[in-house]
């Protein structure tokens, strides 16, 4: 993160691009007919003001309607850093020991005295429930309507200067992924892997990810969200890489499978198909097309080349903002999936991923940081997709 002369955060956008969005999030409110909105999810936070802490682990909640200043409730410590950071935005601090719930409820009526629609994030990992009880209590006749997806929504297409962001998260994966695969060999831990992608996260500027990476080996190619341990990588090992550098929040996921010493039987076959489906999916990401063509563009490869008993949950999702422990915002991912009716749109950013993950045929893995545009996925990592043995 970037510092002034005297070692004080310089914020990752002017305080402008943060007021404009609030003013674009009162507009919608208002024509989602709310009277108040009550924020909890840290990425939506974070986009609508700024506030880049690690203190987010506490509550969070950011009260706005269309006609009055938004207030932001946070742990009273955080004061100095909110002050710093977010100074043109009212700060409610509570202590420890105090009534949240109500000291919530009775913010929501300083901003909003008689609502009658309040829109809360029912869907987020982040709204505790005495707090959403106390403000429903408190405006007893009111309706709370699930607004989860009302600033989410907005934050799915980057703008211009937010994508450049994600190209500069791009580079710090590249950096991080080159480092894992060039130490991984025989002898090695999956610790050291680690430790050699980290070390390039450092160097190369990254800054701390929602995810750390993922690094493990044969045994558990298929344990979705574990990660290294002193396992000494051996002759015919496969070993698994995924990771995603993050700059300013921004995330650019990719992985790779990385082999050591030889390709097992029919892992280079599978490698090619892998391959095959990432380019037909990655030329169907283009705006207005449906996420399921997505999906169905991938899976077509696969059914052509000898694979159609094999299927996947989906071959990407949107990534962006996020705050651990994620790097695609909290909850389900919004993701390619068989059927999906979601539209893309130009500068939707996405983890595009090709899995052939057991097969019973080989395996490969291969996933990278893709944008929309009219053209097609712009890969944005210049880390090769090659089938690589150690």
């Amino acid at each position: 993160m970037r510092v002034d002369a005297h070692g004080q955060r310089i914020p990752l956008f002017d305080r402008g691009v943060y007021r404009r969005r609030r003013e674009r999030a009162a507009a919608a409110l208002q024509e989602a007919g709310l009277d108040v909105l009550v924020v909890t999810a840290p990425e939506n936070i974070y986009y609508l003001t700024g506030l880049d802490h690690f203190g987010y682990f506490a509550f969070h909640m950011l009260v706005m309607a269309a006609d009055a200043d938004p207030v932001l409730v946070a742990r009273r410590m955080e004061q100095l850093t909110i002050s710093r950071d977010v100074g043109d935005i009212e700060f409610r601090g509570y202590g420890d020991d105090e009534d949240l719930a109500r000291l919530c409820s009775e913010v929501v009526g300083s901003v909003t005295p008689r609502p009658q629609r309040i829109g809360m994030e029912l869907a987020n990992l982040y709204l505790i429930p005495a707090v959403a009880r106390a403000i429903q209590e408190r405006f007893d006749g009111a309706e709370v309507v699930d607004a989860t997806e009302l600033i989410t929504g907005l934050r799915l297409v980057q703008s211009p200067e937010e994508l450049e962001v994600t190209r500069r998260a791009a580079a710090v994966t590249d950096a991080m992924m080159q480092a894992a695969v060039a130490t991984a060999a025989a002898g090695v831990t999956e610790r050291e892997v680690a430790a050699a992608a980290l070390e390039a996260m450092m160097e190369a500027g990254g800054e701390p990810p929602g995810f750390w990476p993922f690094v493990r080996s044969t045994s558990r190619l298929n344990e979705d969200h574990t990660t290294w341990t002193d396992y000494a990588l051996k002759e015919g090992d496969a070993l698994f890489l995924e990771m995603s550098g993050s700059v300013g929040r921004y995330h650019a996921p990719m992985g790779r499978v990385v082999f050591i010493g030889d390709v097992p039987n029919g892992s280079e076959y599978v490698a090619g198909v892998c391959l095959e489906a990432f380019e037909a999916a990655r030329e169907a990401v283009r705006p207005g097309v449906e996420a399921g063509r997505v999906y169905a563009a991938w899976q077509d490869v696969l059914d052509r080349n000898g694979l159609a008993h094999y299927r996947r949950h989906h071959c990407g999702y949107l990534t962006g903002i996020g705050f651990p422990p994620s790097w695609t915002g909290n909850g389900i991912p919004r993701a390619l999936r068989d059927g999906s009716r979601m539209r893309l749109a130009a500068g939707m950013v996405f983890h595009l991923m090709s899995w052939t993950m057991g097969t019973g045929q080989g395996d490969y893995f291969v996933s990278d940081p893709v944008v929309v545009t009219p053209n097609g996925g712009e890969r944005l990592s210049r880390t090769p997709q090659d089938l690589v043995v150690k």
